[in-house]
């Protein structure tokens, strides 16, 4: 399957790809006006590192990202049509099950509010995989997880070398990771289409702020946890590099 810039446009509401680094926090809420230049700004100094905007939104994204992935990935448990496939869907719930886990214990830890709902966006993105059947929803689950996989990992390193705070580190640990992980299963299914997912990656279309931004959790609402399904072996390590050089 051919997945052209209009087709892109059309299904996945205007087709910005950018959705699971997008503008993610809540400066409203946080009384906070967030700029590109104010990323490196501290806004508050924990006992494990000052905490910049850019570290803020990295933990706010990283939980954004799992509110939308790990339903997609149930439904490729559920829906995929080949082992591989069945097999990326497992990686991908339990990858964010544990990155979700992580973000929940160290959220409160530096004063970070999480979302409880994916963006508008991320939601459409999950909607246009459901309303798919056999091969073609195979197709575009792969496609779609692989393009923004490939936008975020760019992102994670660049936190990683940057951040100042040991909490935030050891999620970009965790999330460079899963996201390689993620990125090794995908491209097994043998369904990503790399000339249509380079083009999308380097040169997404913009949307509204508003599309990319989940709203606000309700006051005093619970965390909504994401789970890890019971009886899963699946190691979401840094995988083997492939093909072996012999």
């Amino acid at each position: 399957m051919r997945i052209s810039r209009s087709m892109v446009g059309t299904v996945f509401v205007g087709g910005a790809l950018t959705l699971t680094l997008a503008a993610l926090a809540y400066p409203a809420m946080l009384g906070i006006e967030k700029t590109s230049s104010s990323q490196d700004r501290i806004i508050a100094n924990t006992p494990y590192g000052p905490l910049t905007e850019a570290d803020r939104d990295f933990v706010v994204k990283v939980r954004a990202a799992g509110l939308w992935e790990h339903p997609l990935g149930l439904l490729a448990m559920k829906r995929g049509t080949t082992p591989e496939m069945k097999e990326a869907g497992e990686h991908l719930v339990v990858g964010h099950a544990r990155l979700d886990a992580t973000c929940r214990k160290i959220a409160p830890e530096l004063g970070i509010t999480l979302p409880n709902q994916a963006s508008p966006q991320q939601e459409q993105f999950v909607a246009s995989v459901d309303a798919e059947q056999g091969k073609q929803f195979d197709t575009t689950a792969a496609n779609i997880m692989r393009i923004t996989h490939g936008q975020i990992f760019p992102v994670v390193a660049k936190i990683r070398a940057s951040t100042k705070n040991t909490l935030v580190r050891a999620l970009a640990d965790q999330a460079n990771d899963t996201v390689l992980d993620h990125i090794t299963v995908l491209e097994k299914t043998e369904m990503v289409n790399f000339d249509q997912v380079n083009l999308v990656q380097t040169s997404p279309p913009k949307l509204p702020k508003e599309q990319l931004t989940p709203p606000p959790p309700q006051p005093g609402a619970p965390v909504l946890v994401l789970p890890e399904p019971p009886g899963l072996d699946v190691n979401t390590s840094t995988p083997s590099p492939s093909p072996t050089v012999r």
